[in-house]
């Protein structure tokens, strides 16, 4: 399984690969800190689930996430963000998230739903 984790916080990255760290050896994990390097490296390799950030330089994860989807790209995309708001959510689940997660609520459900794709992989 192939992932792209986005987020302009090097100890976010470094915390999100930590909690994957019981999985790795089924994860291949790419990192990008800004908004364009994700949209390039998801282009590129095409991966099962991307984890944007909203709040990052260059483009910020909703315009990653509607990027994606204009593409037609079948990737996952889970938005991480300290910014929980309900009109960020609205507008995230409105461009085509398939999950939005609170940071500092939230955070653990990563690995819950990387299980479930893995799973899901696996009997197909």
């Amino acid at each position: 399984m192939k992932i792209v984790i986005a987020d302009d916080s090097s100890l976010m990255r470094d915390r999100i690969k930590s909690l994957l760290n019981g999985l790795k050896e089924k994860l291949v994990i790419h990192e990008a800190e800004n908004g364009l390097d994700a949209l390039k490296l998801i282009k590129d390799i095409k991966p099962d689930l991307s984890i944007l950030d909203i709040r990052m330089p260059e483009m910020n994860g909703i315009e990653v996430l509607m990027k994606i989807r204009e593409l037609k790209m079948k990737t996952k995309i889970c938005i991480l963000t300290n910014y929980a708001y309900p009109q960020y959510k609205k507008k995230c689940f409105e461009a085509g998230t398939d999950y939005f997660l609170s940071k500092s609520e939230e955070f653990e459900e990563i690995k819950i739903i990387i299980s479930e794709m893995l799973n899901i992989e696996e009997e197909g």
